[in-house]
């Protein structure tokens, strides 16, 4: 039986991790996607290096994590991510960087490359409270990134962090990735 080849293959793929406690799952999406054969570059923000170790990723992927403004060289290092990549997805989406990318605010790593990228696709997987996924100003928040032509996949209702049940549970990895895989297609259609 003939391996169907992905969508994503040989596309870069840039994997923003924010400081959810959902963090732990963006290592199964970083390895599904570099088995995929996508090129995986990932960006983890300080809070997401309090939940899960940048080297998790390294080993992942194979590729070095971006932590910091300041890391690399001679290089405009935002820049370069940003005209890199094909495709941005950021899982976890916390309201921290939701409301960032919404309001143009640049302060790190992540948020000035997802300035750079207004012209890309982008995708957000929301995963916070649901007191906080409801909160009026993350769903204007989130409007305001949907007018801007970024995607949004989830929240999903479950379990929550705090061990209630409600909306705020980041979309699975599997179902992230089909999403990539339609982006991609689209992508591929406009070449």
């Amino acid at each position: 039986m003939a391996r169907r080849i992905s969508k994503l293959n040989r596309l870069n793929i840039v994997l923003s991790v924010t400081g959810g406690i959902a963090a732990y799952k963006a290592v199964d999406l970083a390895s599904k996607l570099t088995a995929a054969g996508a090129c995986v570059s990932t960006i983890m923000t300080a809070n997401a290096c309090e939940l899960i170790k940048p080297k998790t990723f390294e080993a992942v992927t194979g590729r070095c994590v971006g932590t910091s403004l300041w890391q690399s060289d001679d290089k405009i290092g935002h820049i370069d991510i940003a005209e890199d990549a094909d495709i941005v997805v950021v899982a976890p989406a916390t309201a921290n960087i939701i409301g960032k990318a919404a309001s143009g605010i640049c302060d790190d790593l992540l948020s000035t490359v997802l300035c750079a990228c207004w012209q890309k696709p982008v995708l957000f997987a929301p995963a916070m409270n649901d007191k906080m996924w409801t909160n009026p100003a993350v769903q204007w928040n989130v409007k305001a990134l949907g007018e801007m032509g970024f995607e949004i996949i989830g929240p999903e209702k479950g379990r929550l962090a705090c061990g209630t049940e409600g909306v705020g549970r980041m979309a699975e990895a599997s179902d992230i990735f089909k999403r990539l895989e339609v982006i991609a297609a689209k992508l591929k259609k406009k070449k």
